[in-house]
């Protein structure tokens, strides 16, 4: 049986996964509540293996700090994910990498999340790492997309569209609920459409 891998991604109303620098909307759009962050948190402390792309992982490091320093952002679930077992996939990062059971993983994206899903004894999940988790789609490897849209539009500040360059999709709508009476989390299963 191969573990189940899910594509865990944030965005705008009109599909954002980040805004630029002159975006003044705080963290998680400035719309985090308490039943969001407690379930997210609860997410997070389920046993999983993490996987990232070299930009995330990055991006992890700039805001959470490297493994080996206090964590910038001091919260459960950022110190959660940088605590998790991870997968960093990339051809450019060189190890060892200064993060807390990290694992390097070079060579072919599909390759190594294929061997991943077979060998791990633990769900995957891929919070962000967007161009990768295009590419896995692609090849048929997400079990699951889980979009948690923040109540925003973000048309002038907004960067990194979630689903730019992506292939063709038919959705199954596996879960939906509402948090904090703003926030959509959306759990689908993709199917590639032929």
């Amino acid at each position: 049986m191969t573990a189940t891998y899910t594509f865990d991604v944030f965005c705008t109303l009109d599909g954002f996964g980040s805004y630029d620098s002159s975006g003044d909307w705080g963290g998680y759009w400035g719309k985090q509540g308490p039943e969001f962050l407690s379930r997210r948190l609860a997410q997070y402390s389920v046993e999983q293996r993490l996987v990232l792309g070299a930009s995330t992982f990055r991006d992890f490091v700039h805001f959470l700090g490297p493994g080996s320093a206090e964590s910038l952002v001091d919260d459960p679930i950022n110190t959660r994910m940088k605590h998790m077992p991870t997968t960093v996939v990339s051809s450019t990062l060189r190890g060892p990498l200064d993060w807390p059971d990290a694992t390097l993983a070079t060579g072919d994206a599909v390759d190594i999340v294929a061997r991943l899903k077979e060998e791990s004894t633990v769900p995957l999940r891929s919070h962000g790492s967007l161009s990768l988790n295009r590419a896995l789609m692609a090849a048929g490897l997400v079990d699951r997309v889980q979009l948690t849209i923040f109540p925003v539009i973000s048309g002038r500040t907004g960067t990194d569209p979630v689903f730019r360059g992506a292939a063709d999709f038919d959705l199954e709508l596996l879960d939906s609920r509402t948090l904090d009476g703003r926030t959509q989390e959306l759990t689908y299963r993709p199917t590639l459409h032929a």
